[in-house]
């Protein structure tokens, strides 16, 4: 009889304890299964400055004496870098650069926008700028604007830039520019989310943009 009990008594210990580690063996394979599924965080080859810096915002001239703000550009994905259209070496080579990126492209090209800011407004028209451009690719806007404009917009993603002025008697249109580097990739939505800089191999680039049409949607 005591031993009917005791076995009686440990026959739903047994089985309890097994109910239990089959419940922990099912939530092992169920978080298992949920990190599979979990989207993995993307790999950059570029510097990723996601809520380090400003959303895209701005008002400037465009082509056609045209205002032209962050909303002309809603849905695109955006390339932007400051120069000048007489910049002897670092304006041509990154424009050309990024023309490389945007045919390598292909099909989701149409979703991207070059956006080329002088901040040498005294000589840069907005037509001059936009014929400049154009020499590069037809997917990139000439902008530029009055001086505080251009300072405001510069200093809020930490460009610095200089300009010689010319002295007295000398040709008001020859002097110096000189002005940081880099180009600020934004995604469709006008968020802040990668940093190139001038070296940056083209590849490195298209990679780069490429995975960040395909996280933000644009995919074709």
């Amino acid at each position: 009889m005591r031993a009917g009990g005791l076995l009686a008594a440990a026959q739903p210990t047994s089985v309890s304890g097994r109910l239990v580690n089959l419940i922990k063996a099912l939530a092992l394979c169920g978080l298992l299964l949920l990190g599979a599924c979990t989207e993995q965080p993307a790999k950059w080859s570029l510097y990723d400055v996601s809520g380090h810096l400003p959303d895209l915002k701005f008002s400037l001239q465009a082509a056609g004496n045209k205002t032209f703000t962050q909303a002309d550009l809603k849905g695109k994905t955006v390339l932007m870098f400051f120069g000048y259209a007489s910049c002897p070496d670092i304006c041509p080579t990154t424009m050309a650069q990024l023309s490389e990126v945007i045919e390598k492209l292909g099909d989701k090209a149409k979703d991207v926008r070059i956006i080329f800011i002088s901040v040498d407004p005294h000589r840069d028209t907005p037509d001059m700028l936009q014929a400049y451009v154009d020499a590069f690719n037809k997917n990139a806007i000439g902008l530029t604007g009055k001086e505080d404009q251009i300072q405001d917009l510069a200093k809020k993603y930490r460009i610095a830039y200089q300009i010689e002025k010319p002295k007295a008697g000398d040709n008001p249109d020859v002097y110096d520019v000189t002005h940081s580097r880099g180009v600020f990739i934004f995604d469709n939505t006008g968020k802040a989310r990668l940093l190139a800089s001038d070296t940056e191999a083209v590849d490195l680039v298209t990679k780069d943009l490429k995975q960040l049409l395909e996280l933000t949607g644009t995919k074709k």
